[in-house]
This record gives C-alpha cells, structure tokens and sequence, in this order.
C-alpha cells in the first residue's frame, strides 16, 4: 500500500463531501485488488452536482499535488470514473450507482470510514 494513498483518499472524500456527495463509501482494496488501494463511490442528485463534484475533487489533489492518470466520462456522463492511481474515484448519478452496484461487485473490499484512513 502506498503511505499517501490514505491521505489522498481524505482529500477526496472533503472534496465530495464539501460538494454535498450522496452516500460516499470508501473501499479499501489493496488486499483484494493490485488496481488500487481505495475506491471512493459517491453519488449526486443531477449533472451540475456531479461535475461540481468532479472538478472540485480534481483542483484539491492537484493543490495536493496528485495528478490524475485519467478522467473517463464528459459533461453528459452520469458516471465518472477519476484515476489518481491509488485512489480510484466513482462519481454516479443515483440511478446509474443503483445500476452498476459498485459495491457489490467489491463487496470483498473493506468498508472503512474516513476516521480510519491512515
């Protein structure tokens, strides 16, 4: 596990929650998965949320100083997927999250709450 990936999901999840992210959950993977160490999932009520999500997540890791591998989704998608490495971040809208059910297909990660991020 890399010593900022827990870091670096605490600045995700303030950045989600800052922009009233819906239902964030945090997967700690790095036992089940060599794709990452955490997986962020959230959801918005509409566009305008979901990409005030997206951008304010993105300019707080780069304050950090986290750039992103990859962004996949545009202004229309109702799910972007950020690539911080790391920390792979899932932003839904509430009926694509019930759809893809994330959190089921990951259910062998560990639920962790933001308190427990090292």
């Amino acid at each position: 596990m890399n010593v900022n990936s827990g870091k670096m999901a605490k600045i995700v999840y303030d950045a989600l929650e800052e922009k009233l992210g819906i239902d964030i959950e945090i997967l700690k993977i790095d036992e089940i998965s060599i794709v990452a160490d955490y997986l962020i999932i959230a959801s918005g009520n509409n566009q305008p949320q979901i990409h005030a999500m997206v951008d304010l997540t993105e300019e707080k890791m780069e304050q950090a100083g986290y750039t992103n591998k990859r962004i996949e989704g545009n202004k229309n998608s109702t799910w972007i997927l950020m690539d911080y490495g790391d920390v792979i971040v899932h932003i839904f809208s509430r009926e694509d999250r019930l759809f893809y059910d994330l959190e089921r297909i990951w259910r062998d990660g560990k639920r962790v709450t933001r308190e427990e991020l090292e």
